[in-house]
């Protein structure tokens, strides 16, 4: 007997959206998309790993649905954000003749949703966009919110628009097929909206994440728990111009380490960056005598427990000192007319919007928490 899918809603007036989330909606995809977008053709852009496992599923779908599609598929890892296969992306919807009104369908995790729906927001000036996040990062946070983007050698996520998607499809069962160290990844995104603002969610976390990780009602119930946080600060802010920002919790120091590995998914995912980012982010709160050091320490044991790293020594191999990671900070776009900005917290469930951060603040606790120039210390 099939359970019906969780939906949660993200209201923003006469472009509100749904979001499904429950196991088996792969199968449903191409009803699903074909009710709300009737008698539209598709381009599906996904990577190569998820094609593998799941694109004969999904075309099965939309062929029932009766959707004609066309198939882009790239490289994995954070590398493929980049100009050179958004232009291949744009290129390819072009060629398949793809019209202003059909639809470019993200499948994949977060490189492929931010890829695909920047590609869906240019082209012929903008398309019909729908997100099936295949990670469970994706689909706790970057496929919910009409955030896109790609990197520059610059910094992440740097190029981009906002482009909300018709509809996201959250099949938590093809979770089962990713890699424990990409669930991880998603997790640190998941125990995020615990950690903003909902100190309850984050203790329920800290007994329930085993059962999170195994699957099951639990692994469900998180992601929708995620899901409503995020579709509750979409609605309200969709252009961060004032609270969204507070999703951005650890991504700062995280979006910085990133680029100091140049995007090296074999040292550093983006999940990975932002657990690292998060307990810098307590760690700092304390220094900054805003939040005790017990939240920061509790954090760390929680995100220990989980396996995800939670200090810059466990980046492997070289990094930059703490002036150029500096300088990967103040490159980052939550920064304004050079004032640093950070999201802060006074404690579990906290967060708040700190503006003005000194850069010399910021500089001495970086070399604190630089494993080599702390040891030097």
């Amino acid at each position: 007997m099939s359970i019906a899918p969780v939906v949660v809603e993200v209201g923003l007036g006469d472009r509100t959206y749904d979001i499904l989330i429950g196991s088996g909606l792969l199968a449903r995809a191409g009803a699903e998309i074909a009710r709300r977008l009737p008698g539209m053709r598709a381009a599906v852009v996904t990577d190569a790993n998820v094609a593998a496992a799941h694109l004969a599923a999904l075309q099965a779908s939309l062929e029932t649905g009766g959707i004609q599609t066309a198939v882009i598929t790239l490289p994995p890892g954070e590398k493929t954000k980049s100009f050179a296969h958004l232009e291949e992306v744009v290129d390819g919807v072009l060629a398949a003749k793809l019209e202003r009104g059909d639809i470019v369908i993200a499948f994949g995790g977060g490189v492929i949703g931010d890829l695909a729906g920047f590609a869906a927001g240019i082209v012929r000036r903008g398309m019909n966009f729908v997100q099936i996040p295949t990670s469970l990062l994706a689909q706790v946070d970057s496929s919910v919110g009409g955030k896109t983007g790609i990197n520059s050698p610059r910094g992440k996520n740097l190029v981009g628009v906002f482009h909300q998607p018709k509809l996201v499809l959250a099949d938590t069962g093809v979770l089962d097929t990713l890699p424990i160290r990409e669930f991880r990844a998603g997790y640190a995104e998941l125990a995020k909206y615990g950690l903003i603002d909902r100190p309850e969610f984050f203790a329920w976390l800290e007994e329930n994440w085993a059962k999170v990780f195994a699957g099951g009602p639990e692994r469900a119930q998180a992601i929708a728990e995620a899901c409503r946080a995020k579709a509750d600060v979409v609605a309200r802010d969709e252009f961060e111009t004032g609270d969204r920002a507070l999703l951005n919790l650890g991504h700062t120091f995280g979006h910085a380490l990133e680029a100091a590995t140049q995007y090296d998914g074999s040292r550093l995912v983006h999940g990975e960056g932002v657990a690292i980012g998060m307990a810098l982010a307590y760690r700092f709160s304390s220094r900054l005598n805003l939040a005790s050091p017990d939240d920061a320490a509790r954090v760390e044991s929680h995100l220990r427990a989980v396996g995800l790293p939670w200090r810059i020594a466990d980046i492997p191999g070289e990094l930059p000192d703490a002036e150029a990671l500096l300088a990967f900070i103040t490159q980052d776009k939550k920064v304004s007319r050079g004032a640093l900005t950070f999201i802060l917290t006074r404690g579990i469930g906290q967060a708040f919007i700190a503006k003005d951060v000194p850069a010399s603040e910021v500089l001495s606790f970086l070399r604190e928490n630089h494993p080599k120039e702390s040891d030097r210390r």
